[in-house]
């Protein structure tokens, strides 16, 4: 029984390649077996611009140059392989935290677990990828799933994603779809941006704090032809955006200073809360530096739409209600009659998010289906055009 566990154990050690002597470069002749069977299949399709040394390697095995192959693998595995993507998450890939994994005897699917995507469109995709043939086809889904690698690390299984060309968003929980509905996004000339952010809060009944850009080119031009627009459109001014700051009134000859252009208007528009509020009666809020959030909006028409970019870059929600009854009774400690109380005064109401949520916003032209369909998605910003891969 004893000779049988000792057998175990030193097959174990075999498999993970934490047997032999290191090379001067850290390689085990088991771990650069290990990589020469990933990179035969491009399991991670991360070779991209490196198939000269990728050649190299497999016929010399030499380790310096597999050292510099096996970082620069990393690296596109990292950081996706788009000369000019979108997104804003850069991961670093340590050149001497390679070879100190390596010396230490650590696999090589190990060295690379942290930077593999774990949402899993990435190996549905990369599936669908090897069985394409048609190669318009096989080069708008190798875009996809080199968008998926710049995704935020950490997706996990419980997240909410917008994807802008589909517009849709789903929440997902364990992987699977608990929630799904249409959203409009932003319009080519107000993009809805590529990021994440965690979930904080539900704002019920919300104003809407009118950005500065907006009251240059919108609000202020509008307010100086017509003097009953500000009225009309429930927008009360102020000196700072809280309903309760000093009340001010329309002044054309200061205004008209802040006309286009850019920067800090002194004065503020807000929209007060209504049914036909800009937010419609509810948003959901997760901090970022965009100032993009989700909310309801009165413009429903526009949900019948099959193309959907209209917006100022905020995801607007087909169907709100839902959504703030799946996430009050899901990530918040509020009672569900008592959100509908709060929903129902018309007055401005703050409901704190208690489980994490992270949202996601991600540019997907393809994506495959619960049912294991690949759908195919107009491409409105035109990344599909314009983003080169880098080999």
């Amino acid at each position: 029984m004893k000779i049988k566990i000792v057998l175990a154990l030193l097959f174990a050690f075999i498999l993970s390649g934490c047997v032999g002597t290191p090379d001067s470069d850290g390689w085990r002749s088991a771990q650069k077996d290990e990589f020469l069977k990933i990179l035969d299949t491009d399991k991670y399709l991360s070779i991209c611009n490196q198939q000269a040394l990728y050649a190299k390697v497999k016929q010399s095995r030499n380790s310096q140059l597999m050292s510099r192959l096996l970082l620069a693998y990393t690296k596109n595995l990292a950081n996706g392989c788009i000369v000019n993507g979108t997104g804003e998450y850069k991961q670093t890939v340590s050149s001497s935290n390679i070879k100190m994994q390596l010396k230490a005897g650590q696999s090589i699917e190990k060295i690379l677990k942290p930077y593999v995507p774990e949402y899993r469109q990435f190996n549905e995709l990369i599936a669908k990828y090897r069985l394409t043939n048609d190669l318009k086809s096989k080069r708008k889904i190798r875009l996809n799933i080199e968008r998926i690698k710049v995704l935020k690390p950490g997706l996990g299984k419980t997240y909410a994603l917008v994807n802008i060309p589909e517009y849709i968003i789903r929440v997902i929980e364990n992987d699977k779809v608990s929630i799904k509905m249409k959203v409009v996004v932003g319009k080519k000339n107000h993009m809805t941006p590529i990021f994440s952010a965690d979930l904080k809060y539900i704002t019920l009944n919300p104003t809407w704090n009118v950005p500065d850009s907006i009251a240059r080119h919108e609000i202020i031009p509008k307010a100086l032809k017509n003097p009953a627009y500000l009225k009309s459109h429930r927008l009360v001014m102020r000196k700072d955006y809280s309903l309760d700051s000093p009340a001010l009134s329309f002044n054309p000859e200061l205004a008209r200073k802040y006309v286009g252009g850019e920067g800090y208007v002194p004065f503020k528009f807000i929209e007060v809360p209504s049914n036909r509020n800009a937010l419609g009666r509810v948003k959901f809020i997760f901090p970022n530096h965009h100032s993009v959030y989700m909310h309801d909006t009165p413009a429903k028409r526009l949900f019948k739409r099959k193309k959907r970019a209209f917006s100022h870059g905020c995801v607007r929600l087909h169907r709100p209600k839902d959504m703030l009854e799946f996430v009050s009774k899901n990530y918040t400690a509020h009672d569900y009659a008592d959100v509908t109380a709060k929903y129902n005064s018309r007055k401005t109401h703050y409901l704190k998010i208690t489980k994490r949520l992270p949202v996601h916003t991600a540019y997907l032209t393809t994506y495959v289906n619960d049912c294991g369909e690949l759908l195919s998605f107009d491409d409105p910003y035109g990344y599909d055009k314009s983003q080169k891969l880098n080999f």
